[in-house]
């Protein structure tokens, strides 16, 4: 799990990178899918993941704000790197005894439900990863190349002796 984690971390980074190249107004151009522009989309990675993380699991008090409370892709990027700070010594010390706890989540409806600690990471795990694919459609629309989606080649598993 913690390899994934590693792995949205970086194509996060990458696609912050790629951002820089692209104008703002391709950034917030409204489009088909996710939160229907880039920046938005952004702003929701990094927020569902400290949501989840930091105030879920964690039972901190977090402080998510809004998209409009944000200027630029640096103030996001800003967002980010603070979130990732928080949440990063959390993921690297993940023991298989966190697995089966329970985390009571309230639901937009003023529900409760329950989930195990487990199904929540993986759960940001893949809401990531999702995200990353309509950036990947997206980039392709305005005629860039996306970032590579490739866990190959990124550097986070040692690499075997060749025969």
């Amino acid at each position: 799990m913690l390899k994934l984690f590693e792995y949205n971390w970086q194509v996060r980074r990458d696609w912050f990178d790629w951002c820089e190249l692209v104008s703002e107004e391709e950034l917030m151009k409204k489009r088909v899918g996710g939160l229907g522009s880039i920046l938005p989309t952004l702003h929701h990675i990094v927020a569902v993941e400290y949501g989840w993380i930091c105030g879920g699991i964690q039972g901190k008090a977090v402080d998510i704000p809004s998209f409009a409370e944000f200027a630029s892709l640096r103030q996001i990027r800003d967002f980010s790197d603070r979130c990732h700070a928080e949440v990063a010594p959390f993921v690297y010390e993940w023991s298989d005894l966190l697995e089966d706890r329970i985390m009571i989540d309230i639901t937009d409806d003023g529900e409760r439900e329950a989930h195990t600690y487990g199904e929540v990471m993986r759960h940001v795990i893949a809401h990531e990863i999702h995200h990353i694919g309509q950036f990947s459609v997206w980039a392709r629309e305005i005629g860039k190349k996306p970032v590579t989606a490739n866990l190959i080649g990124r550097g986070l598993f040692p690499q075997p002796d060749h025969p």
